[in-house]
């Protein structure tokens, strides 16, 4: 088959790619870098630069295509609400009907846990949760509003969708969670917040490349299945400080103590908001009221529709997990 995966440099597209190479598929990657950091050589793969939001992906590359993994989005917890919206929502939009003018019928979207948040505890979480409604998070709105897009054009017999909503990706080479996390507390800027006994849900990213070819292969086998969410999880919520703390030690690291009340991070999390709007702030701002809510509260989801419908279940545990990642964390 051939298969476009766009982000397919990125973190999850890069394990969603070496498992497609595996199975002998010819794939295309996509990506806004014209030289991306970890470009690969193989027979089957091609890539391309692409901006998704500017342009639609040329014909000669997308011609033939048997499936999508719409995998690129624009992460983040600062910046400008139209950059996401761009990013997020008007690309998929634009995929979606590249896909339909050349006759590409099957298309994976990779969302988000975070489209249906709310500022309370999350736990064991399934998909009847409603989608947020209102703006003021950048990602997890434009993410909401994308997945409806991709959910609203399964046609069954004729165009196949679906959307994937793996929870906190982590594993080897994550650009994102546990590197700031470290890098935060060695510079004594990291604190509990709230109570710090809340559970979290952290998917590693090879359960989330595991689902993703599940997935397509339920939709090859069934021609009417997709136009649902599926919530993938690692299936197994840790409480998430006393984790880090592990993490930590493991490092050789002090243990994580100190701690800030949930209203006080979230009244600062408001306030920084505010402040980062301004010009001359630049990257994200340290706190925000979603992250102070994230880092609060429970966030846990289950599994049950990802394993009946395709039979989605975690490949590598928890446990597991960490002692592949561990030598690559002593390295940063």
């Amino acid at each position: 088959m051939k298969i476009v995966v766009t982000g397919g440099m990125g973190f999850i597209g890069s394990s969603v790619l070496t498992r497609l190479l595996a199975l002998e598929h010819k794939i295309v990657a996509i990506g806004r870098s014209a030289n991306p950091r970890n470009a690969r050589s193989h027979p089957n793969l091609s890539y391309h630069c692409v901006d998704l939001s500017q342009r639609k992906i040329p014909e000669e590359i997308i011609r033939g295509t048997d499936l999508v993994f719409h995998i690129a989005a624009k992460a983040g917890i600062g910046g400008r609400y139209s950059d996401y919206y761009s990013a997020n929502y008007l690309s998929t939009v634009q995929l979606l009907e590249t896909c339909k003018e050349h006759g590409v019928s099957r298309f994976i979207f990779t969302s988000s846990p975070s489209v249906v948040f709310s500022q309370k505890s999350i736990s064991n979480g399934n998909e009847s949760l409603p989608y947020l409604n209102h703006s003021a998070f950048a990602y997890a709105h434009t993410k909401a509003l994308a997945e409806k897009h991709v959910l609203l054009a399964h046609k069954p017999g004729s165009f196949q969708s679906l959307a994937l909503r793996p929870h906190l990706v982590w594993g080897t080479a994550d650009p994102h969670l546990l590197p700031r996390v470290i890098q935060r507390h060695k510079a004594g800027k990291l604190r509990i917040v709230g109570e710090g006994r809340n559970r979290m849900d952290l998917t590693h990213v090879k359960n989330v490349a595991h689902a993703h070819l599940l997935a397509m292969q339920k939709m090859i086998a069934d021609e009417r299945f997709g136009g649902k969410p599926y919530f993938i999880s690692q299936d197994e919520p840790v409480a998430l400080w006393g984790w880090l703390n592990e993490i930590f030690l493991a490092l050789q690291l002090p243990p994580l103590e100190s701690k800030v009340s949930f209203r006080k991070a979230y009244l600062a999390g408001w306030l920084m908001e505010k402040v980062w709007q301004l010009p001359f702030f630049k990257g994200d701002p340290p706190m925000t009221r979603f992250v102070a809510s994230q880092l609060a509260h429970d966030h846990w989801f289950s599994n049950k529709e990802a394993l009946s419908d395709f039979g989605y279940s975690p490949i590598l545990s928890m446990e597991d997990g960490l002692k592949e990642t561990l030598p690559w964390l002593r390295t940063l």
